[in-house]
């Protein structure tokens, strides 16, 4: 009897150094054949060990000492089910875990929408995707109605001193994204035409940079023509993020007051999904996008949900919501493990005009001056 306790212990052992062994490899061949050139880190090793449940380190505890089994509720998952959808990400009941690693149409089921904004769910996610290169780096010129609408208002001048010494950069890993009604193409069923070298998402940035300054927030707007650059380094557009990379460190290096990075993007989204209008105002609507695979997620969350809430108590309906995005959706960390307060905004989509932009990027200069001053005022009282 006694040589029999001893060998269930050593299988019981046996067991146990088998299935971590297999954790181990699984998360490290995982995170080697998932890392990217310019990512030297283990950062996506982390996050595949995350992926593991508290409950199925204790059910291989529970081999060793079966003292382990009795923190667990009695009618816990079997350790068969937690070892599948932890090793394999399929989710028991739920096919579309399963299909979405294999058919690229439901690859956006793994986006986290962290907090669901009116009418968001997995249907209406932003994707990103571009035209080839070459279409990437045509210019055309500004709809001369868009034009009007954007110099309407140029009176405004940005205060004489600056009210806190941090600094925002401002970039635009996808400058070559446009609107159509700003190429002249209103309604053009073709969303894939809303893209172009000189009229694009960097007029928004220029527009959030001096409405920041309203409110005495020094703004730094880079202008970068990622097209160009990447045409320059042979590179795809899936480099993108590489070249803004660069950008970004590059001002960091030569201004150490910057502390804040905004990545400007637009949706692919149509009309009906990327406009809402607040009290007889239209207003291009806006997605915060949070890289799960960034050291500083949890900062960078936390931003995006005080800027959610902030937004959506003004304008109620601007917001389609938070999501995470990881390396399996996309570039998963999106710059933000270079400063801790980071964040992605897409704002509107393809269907957007001038007007609707303009009071869009109103609306977000004041809930993000609005959070830099009151973080200033707590940083100044705990000194």
């Amino acid at each position: 009897m006694k040589s029999s306790g001893y060998g269930q212990i050593y299988i019981s052992r046996i067991i146990f150094l088998c299935f971590f062994v297999v954790i181990i490899c699984f998360a490290a061949a995982t995170s080697i054949s998932s890392m990217k050139k310019e990512w030297v880190h283990f950062q996506q090793f982390d996050s595949n060990l995350q992926s593991f449940p508290a409950e199925f380190f204790v059910k291989l505890l529970e081999f060793e000492n079966a003292y382990f089994g009795q923190t667990l509720i009695k009618e816990q998952e079997s350790f068969t089910k937690l070892l599948v959808e932890s090793t394999l990400q399929f989710k028991y009941g739920d096919l579309r875990s399963f299909f979405g690693h294999e058919l690229p149409g439901l690859s956006m089921y793994h986006t986290e929408i962290l907090i669901s904004g009116e009418g968001t769910d997995f249907t209406t996610l932003p994707y990103e995707s571009a035209p080839p290169l070459d279409v990437l780096l045509q210019e055309r010129e500004m709809a001369q109605k868009e034009l009007e609408e954007l110099n309407n208002d140029d009176s405004k001048t940005p205060p004489v001193q600056f009210v806190t010494d941090s600094k925002v950069l401002i970039y635009h890993s996808h400058s070559f994204e446009s609107y159509l009604p700003l190429l002249g193409l209103t309604g053009n069923p073709d969303k894939d035409k809303a893209v172009d070298s000189k009229t694009n998402i960097t007029l928004v940035g220029e527009l959030l940079g001096k409405e920041l300054e309203q409110y005495g927030i020094n703004a730094i707007v880079d202008k970068t023509n990622i097209g160009q650059e990447l045409q320059k380094k042979g590179w795809g557009t899936t480099k993108s993020y590489a070249v803004s990379r660069g950008i970004v460190q590059s001002a960091m290096a030569s201004d150490s007051d910057i502390d804040f990075l905004i990545d400007i993007h637009r949706d692919s989204v149509r009309k009906d999904g990327s406009t809402v209008t607040i009290n007889n105002k239209p207003y291009a609507r806006v997605f915060f996008v949070v890289g799960k695979a960034s050291r500083n997620f949890e900062q960078s969350y936390a931003l995006a949900e005080s800027l959610n809430k902030s937004i959506e108590s003004q304008y109620p309906g601007i917001s389609r919501g938070v999501i995470g995005k990881g390396l399996d959706q996309g570039n998963g960390v999106y710059n933000q493990d270079l400063a801790k307060n980071s964040i992605l905004i897409e704002v509107g989509g393809v269907d957007n005009d001038m007007k609707e932009l303009k009071n869009t990027v109103e609306a977000l200069a004041k809930v993000i001056s609005d959070h830099i001053l009151e973080a200033q005022k707590v940083n100044s009282s705990n000194e």
